[in-house]
């Protein structure tokens, strides 16, 4: 017999990629981790990784197993929801990640909402960088995730989340009030060829969308949190490329859309494939959609 709870360290082995990371992520020393990997070895008769020195990669029969691995996982969430929802009285807490710009806009009026239509329901808020929030969730440390995707990146691994569109939103360019294009009604990237940059810190998507629609930008401040991005370029020390609803007025910084087609910010809520329909998440998930810019024009089916 295979024990699932292996395979649970196979999979935070394959998602980060040492067994020292997998520990941490599990809250296991990398002795007991590589302990689990052996005995999962034995159990399945496959050699599932390889070893060279300190460092480990799967084989293919570990990349199968993965693959299992997940599929067990989304079966277990499933049948923790199915006996959630023989419980007829919905409460509980539900952790959720969340990039600031939703929180404002998404997560914190559907708290207000269940405070005021399932009392018994509450949240647990974790401000994080949207690409940082999946992570967490697929490592359990958090139920349910707002996060982000762009027109220009590939999507996630959706063999792992069901997930939930929230709304849309374009990027626009943040620029001095004494900028010569600050009193355009749009400007086109391809303007802003010669300016300086503040940006956000490598690893992050928005950075990324700046790197494809601008060639080479001159980058001279980097920071995560665009309410900084935003004051500095009020300072005259640069141009940004900033999505819309995360803008915040600052004296001397002006937001101006982008001629053409603009890149485009996604927000979704996700969470581990199997439980969606589990009564709690299905109530907080609900309360998200209600909040979210445009619901009554979305839907409430669209999982993708």
């Amino acid at each position: 017999m295979i024990d699932p709870r292996r395979l649970r360290v196979l999979r935070a082995l394959a998602d980060h990629g040492t067994v020292t990371a997998a520990g941490q992520a599990l809250h296991l020393t990398p002795s007991a981790v590589s302990q689990q990997l052996a005995a999962l070895e034995a159990e399945c008769g496959q050699q599932l990784l390889r070893r060279r020195g300190r460092r480990v990669s799967l084989t293919p029969a570990g990349e199968l197993m993965v693959v299992h691995a997940n599929a067990v996982a989304a079966e277990l969430e499933r049948a923790q929801a199915t006996l959630a929802a023989l419980d007829s009285g919905v409460q509980g807490m539900v952790r959720l990640a969340s990039f600031a710009s939703a929180i404002t806009m998404v997560v914190a009026p559907a708290i207000a909402s269940l405070r005021a239509g399932s009392p018994g329901v509450t949240m647990q808020v974790q401000d994080v960088e949207g690409h940082a929030s999946i992570p967490l969730l697929l490592d359990g440390e958090v139920d349910l995730a707002i996060t982000e995707e762009y027109r220009l990146s590939p999507r996630t691994d959706e063999s792992r989340l069901t997930r939930f569109p929230l709304y849309v939103e374009p990027f626009d360019v943040v620029l001095p009030i004494t900028h010569r294009l600050a009193g355009a009604s749009e400007v086109d990237i391809d303007e802003l060829a010669d300016d300086e940059w503040i940006a956000p810190k490598p690893g992050n998507p928005c950075r990324d969308v700046l790197m494809i629609v601008c060639a080479n930008p001159a980058i001279r401040h980097v920071s995560d949190d665009f309410h900084a991005i935003t004051t500095l370029v009020a300072a005259g020390e640069g141009v940004a490329l900033v999505p819309r609803n995360a803008f915040t007025a600052v004296p001397g910084a002006v937001a101006v859309p982008l001629r053409g087609e603009p890149p485009l910010r996604r927000v979704f809520a996700a969470v581990r494939r199997g439980s969606a329909d589990h009564p709690l998440l299905k109530t907080v998930l609900a309360a998200l959609l209600d909040a979210a810019p445009g619901h009554a024009n979305a839907g409430r089916g669209s999982r993708t």
